[in-house]
């Protein structure tokens, strides 16, 4: 599945709480998400205007791994 070239740090962490991932912090342009699904994960995104693709698909398939799930059910589930 292809990946979007215009997605925000902070479109993508609101998209995030479909997995429950929640806002934990702040620091700089960096954005520090946890979840307690699936046990604790932690997650940085950059609070960029767009991320980089390649920023963007380690990002997606860290989470995928975390759920248990492929990188394209990641995308069709957040529906980016």
């Amino acid at each position: 599945m292809k990946l979007p070239r215009d997605i925000s740090g902070k479109r993508l962490a609101k998209a995030l709480q479909k997995f429950g991932y929640e806002i934990e912090h702040q620091t700089g342009s960096h954005i520090r998400l946890k979840t307690l699904v699936n046990g604790l994960h932690h997650i940085s995104i950059p609070n960029h205007r767009s991320i980089k693709v390649g920023l963007l698909n380690g990002i997606l398939k860290e989470i995928a791994r975390h759920q248990e799930l492929t990188r394209d059910e990641v995308i069709e589930k957040l529906a980016l």
